[in-house]
């Protein structure tokens, strides 16, 4: 399943790579409550659904984060200047089911709604 956000800030690629880390993803997603380790690009977070490892990864036209022991693969993008809508910053979600419980869906609706949310109240471009 995917599940997509737009953010009306007029951030760059570069903005994302530099400040969308694993270390201040709290600042960015109320959903993600606390960083409970960090070295790099990878950690441990926990978040509406528990406590997972995180992965980073700088991509074309922003990041991509992984949560690699996760039962539904939750993977999510923060990308921008890509078409079709080049100044729109774009948060992408997807989990390895084409169905899943409404209650789990609405989490990730939510998930990716802070994120929106969350870039909009404090990504400097």
């Amino acid at each position: 399943m995917e599940f997509f956000g737009t953010a009306c800030i007029g951030a760059d690629a570069g903005a994302l790579e530099q400040q969308v880390t694993v270390e201040r993803l709290p600042d960015w997603c109320a959903s993600i409550d606390s960083v409970l380790e960090q070295s790099g690009d990878s950690g441990r977070i926990y978040c509406v659904w528990g406590e997972f490892e995180v992965r980073r990864e700088t991509i074309r036209g922003g990041v991509r984060f992984s949560l690699p022991g996760c039962p539904n693969a939750l993977a999510w993008t923060v990308t921008t200047g890509l078409p079709p809508d080049p100044d729109a910053v774009v948060i992408h979600c997807t989990i390895n089911r084409r169905e899943h419980d409404p209650d789990f869906i609405e989490t990730i609706e939510a998930f990716v709604d802070d994120w929106r949310q969350g870039l909009e109240a404090g990504l400097k471009a």
